[in-house]
C-alpha cells in the first residue's frame, strides 16, 4: 500500500510544496464557504459523535432537527447510557436504521464503564466502541481532538480518485487502504478536522457524483481528471448488488373494543425492536384467495404464538382457545378477495424490497394470552403514539385508516 501511495504522489509530482499549497487552497475555500451546521459550532466530542452517527445514510437537512432534539433531551453520554429504550427509539423515530442508535447506547455504556464517561481522545480506543468504525473514529478524532486522521467516506474517495485518476474499485477494502494512505499524507496536521470537513463539503456541493460544475472547484489546479477531461470516469465502483423482493401479509387485527394487535420485532429481525402489525412472509401474493386461505397464515401464527406463550409462562398449551371461527375479514361482503382489493405498501431497504399487503381483520370474543409477553400488545390509537414504530409501520397505519375510512378528513 505504501508503494502505491508513493508512486501515485510521484506520478503527479506531489512534493511537500504542492501538498502545502493544496492544504492552503482547500482550507481557504472552506473558511469562505463552509456550511453553517449546528454540530460545527461545538468541540463537544459527544455532540460530534451523535451528529456523525445520524449523518450515516441520512441527508444533512433531515438530520438537523433530530440532532437538536436528541442533544437537548440527552445532553450527556451518561443520559444516553441510561435512557429507557422506548424513549430512545421515539427520539430516533423517522431516521431509520435503528441499529445505529442501539449501538450508540451500547457504546455509551462502554464509555461509562471503561472511560470515566468521556469519549477517549484516541483513535484506536474510539474504534473499540460499539458502532464506531474507521470513518466515524477518524471524524471524531480529527474534529473533536485535532488528531490528523483522514475520515474516508464516499465524498473523500470520489475527490481523491479524481485528483489522482485512481482506477481502484472504491467498494473494495483494499482500495480504501490506499485512499486512507493518500489522504493521511495530504491532511493538514494543524487543522485536521477542518480539512476533513472541507472535503466533505466540497464533495457534497461541487465535486458531486454528477460533477455538473467542475470549473467551480477550488482544487481544479490539483485535479488530474479535470485537466485531462476524465472526471466522468472516476470513481470506479462495481455494480450494486441486485435487490431481492419479499412478500408479506400484514394483519390489522382489531378486537371487539377496537384495539389493534401490535408485535415488537426481535433483535434477529429487520426493523428490530420496533412495533408493527403482525406480518407473515409468503412466497407470493395471490389473486382470488378465499376467506379461509387469506386467514390461514394469521390463524396459524396466532395459535402457535399463544401456545408458545402459555408454555413459556408455565401454563398448559392445551388451554389455547379455538379462534378459527372468531376471525372475520373486513369488509365481509365478498367470498373471494382480489389481489388489489386491500391496500399494498412497498418499502425499500438497501438490497431488498418488501411488498406488504394489509388485511383488516376482526377477532371476536376470544381471550388470547398474548399480553403475557412484552413483545405483543393490544393497543388503542392513543397507545400507538407511545410505541417506537418504523416508517414502514407508519405507512401501513395510514393506508389501512384510509382504506377503512378512518383517516383524517
Amino acid at each position: 500500500m505504501k508503494d502505491i501511495v508513493r508512486d501515485t504522489l510521484n506520478k503527479y509530482h506531489w512534493d511537500k510544496q504542492k501538498i502545502h499549497d493544496f492544504r492552503k487552497v482547500l482550507l481557504d475555500w472552506y473558511d469562505e464557504n463552509r456550511r453553517d451546521l449546528p454540530w460545527r459550532q461545538t468541540k463537544n466530542p459527544y455532540f460530534i459523535w451523535v451528529s456523525e452517527i445520524m449523518l450515516q445514510q441520512t441527508q444533512v437537512q433531515t438530520v438537523i432537527p433530530y440532532y437538536l432534539r436528541f442533544i437537548d433531551t440527552l445532553p450527556t453520554i451518561e443520559a444516553l447510557a441510561k435512557v429507557d429504550k422506548e424513549a430512545l427509539y421515539l427520539l430516533w423515530q423517522g431516521l431509520g436504521y435503528y441499529s445505529r442508535v442501539n449501538n450508540m447506547q451500547t457504546a455509551a455504556q462502554q464509555i461509562m464503564a471503561n472511560f470515566d464517561g468521556q469519549l477517549p481522545a484516541d483513535y484506536d480506543q474510539l474504534l473499540s466502541l460499539k458502532g464506531i468504525g474507521s470513518y466515524t473514529a477518524a471524524a471524531i478524532a480529527s474534529i473533536a481532538f485535532d488528531i490528523p486522521k483522514a475520515a474516508v467516506d464516499g465524498n473523500l474517495m470520489r475527490i481523491t480518485a479524481r485528483l489522482f485518476e485512481l482506477d481502484l474499485d472504491i467498494s473494495q477494502a483494499s482500495s480504501k487502504k490506499v485512499f486512507e494512505g493518500l489522504l493521511n499524507t495530504l491532511i493538514d496536521p494543524h487543522r485536521p478536522g477542518d480539512f476533513n470537513q472541507a472535503l466533505m463539503d466540497l464533495g457534497a456541493t461541487i465535486m458531486t457524483p454528477s460533477n455538473p460544475t467542475p470549473e467551480l472547484s477550488p482544487l481544479k489546479a490539483f485535479d488530474a481528471s479535470y485537466q485531462n477531461g476524465t472526471a466522468h470516469l472516476y470513481p470506479v465502483k462495481k455494480k450494486k448488488v441486485k435487490q431481492s423482493h419479499h412478500y408479506f401479509l400484514a394483519y390489522y387485527v382489531q378486537d371487539d373494543s377496537g384495539r389493534a394487535l401490535m408485535r415488537q420485532h426481535s433483535q434477529q429481525e429487520l426493523l428490530s425492536r420496533l412495533w408493527h402489525f403482525p406480518m407473515i412472509e409468503v412466497s407470493q401474493l395471490n389473486e382470488g384467495l378465499t376467506k379461509d386461505e387469506l386467514l390461514q397464515p394469521l390463524y396459524e401464527w396466532l395459535t402457535t404464538t399463544a401456545s408458545n406463550i402459555l408454555e413459556e409462562t408455565g401454563h398448559s398449551a392445551s388451554n389455547t382457545p379455538a379462534i378459527k371461527d372468531k376471525l372475520e375479514i373486513r369488509p365481509t361482503d365478498n367470498e373471494r378477495y382480489l389481489f388489489d382489493q386491500f391496500p399494498m405498501v412497498k418499502h425499500v431497504f438497501s438490497h431488498r424490497v418488501w411488498h406488504v399487503q394489509i388485511i383488516p381483520v376482526r377477532l371476536h370474543q376470544v381471550a388470547l394470552p398474548l399480553e403475557l409477553t412484552d413483545q405483543i400488545k393490544w393497543v388503542t390509537a392513543k397507545d400507538v403514539d407511545q410505541l417506537a414504530v418504523s416508517s414502514l409501520q407508519e405507512k401501513l397505519m395510514q393506508h389501512i385508516l384510509d382504506y377503512m375510512g378512518e383517516g383524517e378528513g
